[in-house]
């Protein structure tokens, strides 16, 4: 009978670990998973805003260029204006979709795929 009782305590011993070691690895992978996603967003993030200030300066230089080749330097803006509202229009109603399933299969692939340890 004392045998069995030994055993079992045994067995309870081991599974406790066995649930404090599967919590402890739960953990480690959780924080080695947000560390990856943070740094890569942290890193994307600096390249965005470099692109961001380089596509500005841009569109401020042609908008200044049509400007200067229309007369009036505010024209240029509104030709540089209109250009982007056709393509937001274009985007809406004609590419929505592709766009959206593109969006899509990427986050899922983001989120799903396994880390390299």
């Amino acid at each position: 009978m004392e045998n069995n009782i030994e055993i079992i305590e045994t067995l309870l011993e081991r599974t406790a670990e066995y649930g404090k070691s599967s919590f402890e690895l739960v953990k480690l992978k959780v924080l080695d998973r947000t560390s990856n996603e943070v740094s890569s967003f942290a890193s994307h993030s600096v390249v965005v805003v470099i692109i961001a200030t380089f596509v500005l300066f841009l569109n401020l230089g042609v908008a200044f260029w049509i400007g200067k080749l229309l007369g009036e330097i505010y024209l240029g803006f509104f030709v540089v204006c209109a250009f982007y509202a056709f393509v937001a229009f274009v985007l809406h109603f004609f590419m929505r979709k592709w766009l959206k399933r593109i969006l899509n299969d990427y986050i899922i692939r983001l989120f799903t795929r396994e880390t390299n340890a």
